[in-house]
């Protein structure tokens, strides 16, 4: 068995005709530059990109393979240098089991499974052209299509406020949605971590993944995992989700959740911290409240027993968040050491006092061992990391 790292929640900006793929993500977030910042510059091993419903992504990925800088594994995933590409769609859905839209991750192990799953898709969908489209149809319906195809079924950042499994505060469990035997995954999100989300117990049975959700390309693998694996596939993918014959995540790597945009209850006009209980601002008058994924899961909550043979949960942030770090010295960092993974967990603190400052080299440590010193986030406003 090997040890893999892993980013399996991966938008595109624009496709290979420039156009808007993830209307919000980076104009250089094309899957070629994806694949490539994924293997030289980060060092992760596995990704996942997920907006390969669209036709013109699929046109990228066949032009790659026919010009031989990628290929198709036998099982399951396109390899491209030193990473392997998982297919995957993040959709939207809505039926009338939903209190709110919820998103939800596929994953599926072929290009041609991709491409009948887009004209499924097609037939359901708007716009199959661009990323986290509203599908039109029951989610149990999108969940018997993607076993159909041999494909993952993953609800997407399940605590967020908005557009997530329980993100509306009258849900109270999966099964008022989902057919719970047909997960394979659940995604906890910028904001949670294992702890919080063992709190519910239904959540027990299911494997949790860590997740970027990026949007540009420094984003990649601010949150990942680590993955006991023969090989980065997606049939091992698929086995490690259910822990069969010793695949598993060996271990979680995410922000420590006060740094998510969403964790605490904040006035949304403001930012000004308040009670769950509160309905109008106390500074400002405003009665625009979002609800923090902390005081959400403290609703739902019917346990305080963690599931067993749950991996470790390690806090880290990607290097661009170290206060002081700049591009100059990012740069610098990846030409002495190669990759962000070898940087953040490898590179020996002699070794990287001789390439930046003590301060700085500090901060990298402290990250390691997750005792950055931060400022809790929420209501759509990000935390921060303090100086070291």
């Amino acid at each position: 068995m090997n040890v893999y790292f892993a980013d399996m929640h991966i938008h595109i900006g624009r496709d290979k005709y420039g156009k808007p793929v993830k209307i919000t993500g980076a104009k250089s977030l094309t899957l070629t530059n994806i694949l490539m910042e994924s293997s030289r510059n980060k060092g992760i091993d596995m990704i996942g990109v997920i907006d390969c419903h669209a036709p013109a992504v699929q046109e990228e990925i066949k032009a790659l393979i026919e010009k031989g800088e990628a290929s198709e594994l036998p099982e399951g995933g396109i390899r491209f240098e030193q990473v392997t590409l998982i297919l995957g769609s993040e959709i939207e859905v809505y039926d009338e089991n939903c209190l709110g839209p919820i998103h939800v991750l596929v994953f599926l192990p072929t290009l041609s499974s991709m491409e009948e799953f887009s004209q499924w898709l097609s037939t359901r969908m708007k716009n199959i052209t661009l990323s986290s489209q509203r599908y039109y149809g029951t989610a149990r319906e999108l969940q018997y299509k993607v076993k159909e195809l041999g494909g993952l079924f993953i609800p997407a950042h399940v605590f967020t406020p908005f557009k997530s499994l329980y993100g509306k505060g009258v849900r109270h469990s999966l099964k008022e949605v989902l057919d719970p035997d047909l997960i394979d995954g659940i995604e906890l999100g910028l904001s949670s971590d294992t702890q919080m989300a063992d709190q519910l117990s239904e959540l027990h049975q299911y494997t949790f993944v860590t997740n970027s959700d990026a949007h540009s390309l420094p984003k990649i693998a601010r949150e990942y995992q680590e993955i006991v694996m023969q090989e980065p596939t997606f049939k091992e993918f698929n086995w490690a989700l259910h822990r069969v014959e010793g695949r598993r995540i060996k271990r979680n790597f995410g922000m420590n959740p006060l740094l998510g945009k969403y964790h605490t209850t904040v006035c949304s006009n403001c930012f000004v911290q308040v009670s769950p209980e509160i309905r109008t601002c106390p500074k400002c008058g405003s009665t625009k409240i979002i609800k923090g994924v902390s005081d959400r899961i403290q609703a739902l909550k019917d346990t305080e027993k963690q599931a067993s043979e749950r991996p470790d949960y390690l806090y880290q942030v990607p290097l661009e968040y170290l206060p002081s770090l700049g591009p100059k010295t990012f740069q610098k960092l990846l030409t002495a050491f190669g990759t962000e993974m070898e940087v953040i967990h490898y590179a020996p603190y002699k070794n990287l006092i001789d390439v930046v400052p003590e301060k700085l080299t500090n901060s990298i440590m402290q990250m390691r061992e997750g005792k950055l010193p931060i400022k809790a986030g929420g209501g759509g406003k990000y935390g921060s990391i303090g100086s070291s």
